[in-house]
């Protein structure tokens, strides 16, 4: 077996891991109400990637739980959730936040976002800047109504709470510790913090 990696993902910022299929990745959320933008992409055609639209019609359901399998955008299953300690609540509707997204919300400047510390990792690997798909939000708390009215909410999440996701291929892993200081995703003072992962080798 091999050593675990383990991996910080700075407040604001993005980061990276190669995951070999059969490895399991740990995301950590380190002081408990940080948001996680998570992708997904295929190591060998980074064109194929984890899709949200994709792996909702194959659950039926808007959140993913244990056991789930999550699926690629040609429907091939990429990741499967082998744990989690937090309360279980992860956003699979909301797009990844952008330079775009803060200027609706009144910043004048430019604000760090999701899109971006995407597209920074790649680029590590010589990918063109593109679109990000929509993410997997790891804690993210987007509670919905029965009129269809959705909400931005703090994560239930307690420090140390954690989800565990195994590679049912070789994957290139993307996070971002979501800059949103804008509205309460990152808990009621708007204030993002670290979180970490853990690669755990098969």
């Amino acid at each position: 077996m091999k050593p675990a990696q383990q991996g910080l993902i700075p407040a604001r910022h993005g980061s990276m891991a190669l995951v070999d299929a059969g490895q399991s990745i740990r995301v950590i959320n380190t002081h408990g109400q940080q948001v996680v933008d998570t992708w997904a992409l295929c190591r060998g055609d980074p064109a194929e990637y984890l899709s949200m639209e994709h792996t909702r019609a194959g659950l039926s359901r808007l959140r993913p739980r244990v056991g789930d399998v999550l699926l690629t955008n040609r429907r091939r299953p990429i990741l499967a959730i082998t744990a989690d300690t937090s309360p279980g609540v992860h956003d699979t509707l909301i797009a990844a936040c952008d330079i775009y997204r803060y200027h609706g919300l009144g910043c004048t400047g430019y604000h760090r976002n999701c899109t971006d510390n995407f597209n920074e990792q790649l680029k590590q690997l010589g990918v063109p800047p593109r679109q990000p798909p929509c993410p997997l939000n790891l804690f993210m708390n987007i509670p919905w109504k029965a009129d269809g009215s959705l909400e931005f909410a703090a994560p239930p999440c307690r420090p140390g709470d954690y989800i565990e996701l195994r590679a049912l291929m070789d994957c290139v892993m993307v996070f971002s510790a979501c800059p949103q200081d804008m509205l309460p995703i990152n808990g009621a003072e708007c204030t993002p913090t670290d979180a970490h992962y853990s690669v755990m080798g098969a």
